[in-house]
Order: C-alpha cells, then sequence, then structure tokens
C-alpha cells in the first residue's frame, strides 16, 4: 500500500529565466508570516519591542535564517566536502541548509539587536521564538513539495508515498510529521502559554519551550526519517539532528527552570 507523490513541479512560477521556487517562497511565506504576528504580539504587555523594532529585526532574521542555516549545512553535514570545494558555500540554490544553523544564526541577530537598541534580550527572544514555528511549518511544507528529506521504509503503513527519488520502496511522509509537530502543534503550545499572563510576563520561558519543544519534536521526527545518505546512523542508531536538538532541549530547560529574581518562579 503506498500513495504515489503528488505531481507538483518544485518551480511555483517561471517568468522568463526567472524561476521563482516552491522553497524560496516557504522561506519568505514564513518570515513575512512571522513578521506580521510578532506585530501583533508585542502590542500586548510586556510590549517587549516596538513595531518598528519588528519592521527593523525582520532584516536581521533574514540574514540570520540564510547566513546561519548555510554555514550550519556546511558545517555539520558537509564540512569535508565543502572544504574541497569552497565556493559552492555560495551556491544558495543548489540547496542545503539546516535549521540549527539557522536557529544559532537568529539567536546572535537577537542578541545583537536587543543590545544595539537597549532592549530585554530574554523578552526579545520570547517574542521572537513564538513566531519561529509559522517559518518551520512552510518549510517542511517545501520539504515534501521537494521530494527531499523523505521518510523511512515504510511498507505497511496506508499513507506511505513513494517518492521520485527515494525508489520504489513506500516512505513514511516525515516531511508532513515535522510540519505537524515542529509547525503547527508547536504554535500552538507557544500561542496557548503566551495568553496565560503568569507565562508571558516570567522572561525567558516562552524562548525555552520553543527550544525544549522544538529539540523534542525533532528528536522524534527523526525516528521516521531517513538520514542523510552521506552521514547515515550514528553510534546507537542516532541521527546527526537527534544529536543536534540534545543541545536545544538542554538550553530550552534551563531557561524554563532558571530562577528570576523578582519574577514568578
Amino acid at each position: 500500500m503506498a500513495i504515489a507523490f503528488p505531481d507538483i513541479d518544485p518551480v511555483a512560477l517561471q517568468i522568463g529565466p526567472i524561476a521563482i521556487r516552491w522553497y524560496a517562497l516557504a522561506y519568505i511565506t514564513g518570515l513575512m508570516g512571522g513578521w506580521a504576528y510578532l506585530r501583533w504580539l508585542v502590542s500586548k504587555p510586556p510590549h517587549a519591542m516596538t513595531k518598528v523594532d519588528v519592521d527593523d529585526f525582520l532584516v536581521w532574521a533574514t540574514v540570520g535564517v540564510v547566513l546561519g542555516g548555510r554555514l550550519g549545512y556546511v558545517l555539520f553535514y558537509q564540512p569535508a566536502y565543502y572544504l574541497q570545494n569552497p565556493l559552492e558555500i555560495l551556491f544558495l540554490w543548489q540547496g542545503g541548509m539546516a535549521f540549527h544553523g539557522g536557529a544559532l544564526g537568529v539567536i546572535i541577530a537577537i542578541i545583537l539587536f536587543s543590545r544595539r537598541r537597549g532592549l530585554n534580550l530574554l523578552r526579545v527572544g520570547d517574542m521572537i521564538c513564538c513566531t519561529v514555528p509559522i517559518g518551520l511549518f512552510f518549510g517542511r511544507i517545501a520539504n515534501f513539495i521537494n521530494g527531499e528529506l523523505w521518510g523511512r521504509p515504510a511498507p505497511d503503513v496506508p499513507w506511505a508515498v513513494i517518492f521520485p527519488t527515494g525508489g520504489p520502496v513506500p516512505r513514511h511522509p516525515s516531511q508532513l510529521y515535522q510540519a505537524a509537530m515542529e509547525g503547527l502543534l508547536l504554535f500552538l503550545l507557544l500561542h496557548l502559554l503566551w495568553r496565560v499572563e503568569a507565562v508571558r510576563m516570567r522572561a525567558g520561558t516562552l524562548a525555552g519551550t520553543f527550544l525544549a519543544g522544538y529539540g523534542i519534536a525533532r528528536m522524534i521526527g527523526e525516528l521516521f526519517r531517513q538520514p542523510d545518505a552521506h552521514i547515515g546512523f550514528l553510534a546507537g542508531g542516532i541521527t546527526m539532528g537527534q544529536v543536534l536538538s540534545l543541545p536545544m532541549v538542554a538550553a530550552g530547560l534551563a531557561l524554563i527552570l532558571w530562577p528570576r529574581k523578582g519574577q514568578p518562579a
């Protein structure tokens, strides 16, 4: 039993020599959706940023996502290849982005931006982390449309998909699992927690929840996702994605549990 992969052209729109891909649209939609949602969030207490700050940070976030995501992929997944072919690091159109690198890039952007504007770092981080699942959702949907990062063999699963580049074996549509967990569920969890005033006013709690929540969701998703061919399984059958997610879970729990002087426990 298997579902045929939907015949969706990775190029969403072709205008002469210019090709607009679904992957690019996913990044744009995620950034713009996060920007609009963030403008709404900061209009409520504790007013971590002004709307002008949000507008300005969009540029910082874009740079952090692109540079961090690309460098993360280069360093975490294919360092030997890019050491031999350094110019190809700039070939973004060939694909190759890592969320953990993009997250690190955005964290650096948040730190630098908050210091420059004199903003509370943890409060800014809380608000921005609430928006990240929007981009994760659209990014995973784009992975599915591109027929990449598919799941492990699942011949007995009724909703398994035969991907064009995955051979004749039915596989888990792990991109959709991750879109649901890292995108929809994490977004709803953070939004519901944000609505609780005691949580919202305790700086760092929402950011910690995002870090731990994403790390856990990613580690679960990796149980269904086929590891990268050039890396495979690591010691004990774990994957690189799970290894990189462990520090996120630890950092998230530390942010949640760390006592704040003068703030609710």
